[in-house]
């Protein structure tokens, strides 16, 4: 399920969903993680090439996915659904993806945009929720 990530280079936080994508991703030496974009699902293709394009263009090794679980630790049907699409992404890019427990960083997110407009809201706290998933990987 979760591949090693090499230990070089920049990371791709994903917090995945049907309708949109939030990204975030490292600096080349993995000292910080950064909201990146808030990407809007449109078709297979699409999603392809746009992920395709942003390994290359930003250098990405490796992804880290954002794994919905139930309080209790239990597998959502959310997680299943971000599983297949680490594995998507590894079919895709061709790089490895790893998996990481996203409890609570929508919530946290939330907290951290307090400030913002409902719509800024909505626009940023994807990316923000990854930037978390990612900023625990690389904590961990």
């Amino acid at each position: 399920m979760n591949d090693i990530l090499p230990t070089t280079g920049r990371l791709a936080g994903i917090d995945y969903g049907t309708v949109r994508i939030g990204i975030a991703i490292t600096d080349p030496d993995r000292i910080l993680a950064s909201p990146y974009e808030t990407y809007r699902r449109r078709n297979v293709d699409a999603d392809a090439k746009y992920f395709k394009k942003f390994a290359v263009e930003e250098n990405v090794v490796g992804f880290v996915v954002g794994l919905p679980l139930h309080l209790d630790g239990r597998v959502s049907e959310k997680a299943k659904e971000a599983l297949e699409f680490g594995e998507w992404l590894r079919k895709e890019t061709g790089l490895p993806a790893a998996f990481r427990d996203e409890r609570y960083t929508s919530v946290e997110a939330g907290e951290l945009l307090r400030g913002l407009t409902n719509k800024g809201k909505r626009k940023r706290c994807d990316q923000v929720s990854a930037h978390l998933i990612l900023t625990a990987y690389l904590e961990q």
